[in-house]
């Protein structure tokens, strides 16, 4: 693992920016495309905001993201939402956009078709991670329903997951295909998520799935 240490938030957003246009390059200049998972919520969005206008080929880029809450983009908690606003415009508007939500009213119903349609896109090329103060990433929290499965070694690449103090069902990515990235990067900002980080170490993946991917992930934190 490799930890940074910015002294501000702003400084770290610049360079995680900068960090992923070169993994996304690199991988470029010996694959034909190159996969790209990221996050929702608010925290990578001034990432996503200078990442956007990198000069890249990105017509070979497929992005997708690690979780998703079961609702259509319309919603006001869709991450596809806030993706497409934030990332998936200027220059970056070339990318591939492989959707979560697919509109069964079960999402279970929908994971077999969506593990086919994610698994030519693995191992992931570029994976960049949120962590909650809980310590879950993804939609892997603790106290999730199909958490041992997500986290087992045979765990199919996609999971529908309900956990407690979500309002709805979300979808995402599993255990072994975040760990399977190539390259990995972890987005954190607070004392509070500090202090998480530093306990998850020290944990089991079940108390905090973040633990899943840190032997291997390069993590940025701010105040």
């Amino acid at each position: 693992m490799n930890f940074i240490e910015y002294p501000d938030r702003d400084m770290m957003m610049i360079d995680v920016a900068s960090r992923l246009a070169g993994d996304l390059e690199e991988c470029l200049l010996t694959h034909d495309t190159a996969s790209f998972a990221v996050p929702g919520g608010t925290t990578p969005g001034p990432v996503f905001d200078a990442l956007c206008a990198a000069r890249l080929d990105w017509d070979r880029v497929h992005v997708m993201l690690t979780d998703e809450r079961w609702v259509p983009e319309t919603s006001d908690r869709s991450n596809t939402a806030l993706l497409r606003a934030r990332l998936l415009t200027n220059s970056a508007s070339n990318a591939n956009f492989v959707p979560f939500y697919t509109g069964e009213s079960n999402p279970d119903d929908a994971m077999a078709g969506l593990g086919e349609t994610i698994a030519p896109h693995l191992p992931i090329s570029v994976l960049l991670l949120g962590m909650g103060a809980d310590m879950h990433t993804a939609s892997l929290f603790p106290g999730a329903d199909q958490l041992d499965l997500a986290l087992s070694p045979d765990a199919p690449p996609v999971l529908a997951m309900r956990a407690p103090g979500t309002p709805e069902p979300r979808v995402t990515l599993t255990g072994p295909v975040l760990e399977g990235a190539m390259n990995t990067h972890v987005l954190i900002t607070g004392a509070d998520k500090r202090a998480a980080f530093e306990a998850a170490e020290r944990l089991d993946p079940h108390e905090a799935p973040i633990k899943t991917v840190l032997s291997h992930a390069t993590v940025h934190w701010a105040p």
